[in-house]
């Protein structure tokens, strides 16, 4: 569990707000089985946050896998996830390069956004929902997924994305504080001020780090945005290292985790 409490510039005094994040689970046997990914959901449920949030990624596809899950499978477990103002998700890169449907028709919905949803998880895709605690209200944003393609003869090679940042902050049409949630962290310095925190997950830390340092990271950024709670002027960033693995089920100096982060709490910065 790793904890951030923070106080962005322009966040509303007095008021409290609790994001549960789970990010890139990545499920699949033997690694990230059923049991481990109740586990998972019974454990981001016992932080008891105001709104849960899932940052894409539900299955592993890497070969090291004894039996691959289907997005709907997974999703019936997250369906378990438990928040007063409830369960949002947003698709990461391998719910779209998995979906060889969506790939070919170039265009979605992905059998991931469609798993989600039936099960009770609105898939916030360059969109959002105005939601309200304690008679305050705030935006909740989500960005389409900014490595949803690939082509040529290497499949990993990515031809861009579904993302539409203009889009997603219009839909905060009002005053009210806004939270954007971006499975890639690369979007983040095209961030305005205007929204209170990024949240993204993707790197997985790196997946492997040495004295916190990441040799390889998903991102082009390098290790500026690979993992943890980043600050660029009045701006804010936190990078889940997620759950799972891609490529090969191997971890090191970068554990999987469940994130809590708390908004406005009395003394955090």
């Amino acid at each position: 569990m790793t904890r951030y409490a923070l106080t962005p510039p322009n966040w509303p005094p007095g008021f409290h707000l609790r994001l549960g994040v789970v990010a890139d689970l990545h499920a699949g046997e033997p690694h990230m089985g059923t049991d481990r990914v109740r586990r998972v959901v019974a454990a981001a449920n016992a932080l008891r946050p105001d709104v849960m949030l899932f940052l894409g990624d539900l299955n592993a596809s890497h070969r090291f896998l004894s039996r691959r899950f289907w997005p709907g499978e997974t999703a019936a477990l997250l369906a378990d996830l438990r928040a007063p103002l409830g369960t949002y998700a947003i698709l990461g890169n391998h719910d779209w390069w998995e979906d060889e449907a969506a790939q070919q028709a170039n265009r979605g919905p992905t059998e991931a956004h469609g798993a989600l949803e039936r099960n009770g998880i609105p898939v916030l895709e360059n969109t959002g929902r105005r939601l309200v605690k304690d008679g305050r209200p705030f935006w909740l944003l989500g960005l389409g997924d900014q490595w949803a393609w690939w082509g040529g003869s290497v499949r990993r090679l990515h031809r861009g994305g579904v993302d539409d940042l203009p889009a997603t902050l219009a839909v905060a049409d009002d005053d009210a504080p806004a939270i954007l949630m971006a499975h890639e962290p690369d979007i983040f310095p095209q961030v305005p001020s205007r929204i209170a925190v990024t949240l993204a997950g993707h790197t997985h830390g790196g997946q492997g780090r040495l004295f916190g340092w990441a040799p390889f990271t998903a991102s082009k950024f390098g290790n500026r945005y690979a993992y943890g709670h980043v600050v660029e002027g009045d701006r804010h960033l936190i990078v889940s290292g997620g759950l799972g693995c891609s490529v090969a089920p191997v971890r090191f100096g970068a554990p999987p985790e469940i994130v809590l982060v708390e908004l406005g709490q009395p003394g955090a910065g």
